[in-house]
């Protein structure tokens, strides 16, 4: 007659045997899309189609950017585009004070993000001391403070607008450097997000998505966690923004300050899966081209059909797939796989916690990762 431990043994190989073989596939397709992300502009050469790919990496990095601070706190933030066209108004303004021309306007960069993160903190202090519809009010507010600010002050000029460094490039390849700099900034922000989610910072900012005041109980500094995670917002896409303004050529109010542009980042996120990274830059990568192809056509040209279109797509996301397309088909996929067989419940330790129990401990403020 077999023990227990004999009944428990086989079901804790064969689960540690899918892990694995889950985790291969995970690299490899990783390794995939990066191949075929690098080889995207070398294999499609024609600038209508590498502008599709600029684009759509701007916003993949805008909306994990996003994902960072709404996606594991819960505050649904409507204000991204105060720090993307406040990035793009600071690196035009920085140019042309300090006399950068062609390609030497992307060492200002970094600045354009340091200039979000300083806007984030006033923001942030405001914002956040408010929850949930509240939030959302407040960040609207400050989004047309922004854009009202942007048509008055002399600096930005006004509806003129502000022109970007002329950058003296090929027209031939003039997309593809600015799709590996997109490239090579959402890379870095997909592993920040990444990296954010799997340390106990992102622990804490999860926490206080699914209860902020026992999380504050538990010992988390919610002020300090949510500020910490809306600066890295802003500062990301501030710098992303600076990207657009030098790619585009020209920034104006209703461009940088655009009240549809966090609408349509909202609608990624939720596409592809509110909270999830890989949702959210699956939902960027939908809703980005599929929006520049309908701008394109004829019937879409010149108004608001693709808007209207955009919003309807959006209210059928919400009200029949909430949890978006990646959570919903890993679920699918999850039933498939596991259809006809037993269910497993994996062995514990007698004495100690069940497997994935959180602690008071690893909540709360200490150790290395946390925020204080």
């Amino acid at each position: 007659m077999s023990t227990s431990t004999d009944q428990v043994s086989v079901p804790a190989d064969e689960a540690l045997g899918t892990g694995r073989r889950d985790l291969v596939l995970k690299v490899a397709g990783l390794l995939a899309l990066a191949v075929i992300a690098i080889a995207f502009p070398k294999v499609y050469t024609d600038p209508a189609v590498t502008n599709y790919g600029v684009f759509a990496l701007i916003y993949v990095t805008v909306a994990s950017a996003w994902n960072i601070f709404s996606g594991n706190t819960g505050y649904i933030s409507l204000g991204m585009a105060v720090f993307y066209g406040s990035g793009a108004y600071a690196l035009g303004s920085m140019a042309s004070a300090w006399h950068f021309n062609g390609a030497s306007a992307f060492a200002l960069l970094p600045l354009a993000g340091v200039v979000g993160a300083i806007i984030a903190v006033p923001f942030g202090l405001i914002a956040l001391r408010v929850r949930r519809h509240t939030f959302i009010v407040v960040t609207i507010a400050v989004f047309f403070i922004f854009q009202l600010m942007a048509y008055n002050l002399s600096f930005t000029h006004g509806t003129v607008g502000m022109n970007a460094p002329f950058i003296t490039w090929p027209a031939s390849g003039f997309n593809t450097p600015f799709y590996y700099i997109a490239l090579a900034i959402a890379a870095g922000t997909i592993a920040i997000a990444w990296l954010i989610r799997r340390s106990r910072f992102g622990l804490q900012l999860r926490a206080i998505r699914d209860d902020e005041d026992r999380a504050r109980g538990l010992g988390v500094r919610t002020m300090r966690v949510k500020l910490w995670a809306f600066v890295i917002s802003g500062s990301i896409a501030a710098m992303i923004g600076s990207v657009w303004f030098l790619y585009i050529g020209q920034v104006q109010p209703n461009t940088g300050f655009d009240p549809l542009f966090d609408l349509t980042i909202v609608l990624m996120a939720f596409l592809g899966g509110y909270g999830s990274i890989a949702g959210t830059v699956l939902g960027a990568l939908i809703v980005e081209p599929v929006t520049l192809w309908l701008n394109t056509q004829p019937e879409f040209s010149g108004g608001y059909l693709s808007e209207i279109l955009l919003g309807g797509v959006f209210l059928i996301v919400v009200l029949f797939m909430p949890r978006g397309i990646v959570p919903s088909g890993g679920e699918w996929i999850t039933k498939l796989r596991s259809r006809g067989r037993p269910a497993v419940i994996p062995a514990t330790r007698i004495g100690g916690p069940p497997t994935g129990s959180v602690s008071a401990t690893s909540i709360g403020s200490g150790g290395s990762g946390g925020a204080r």
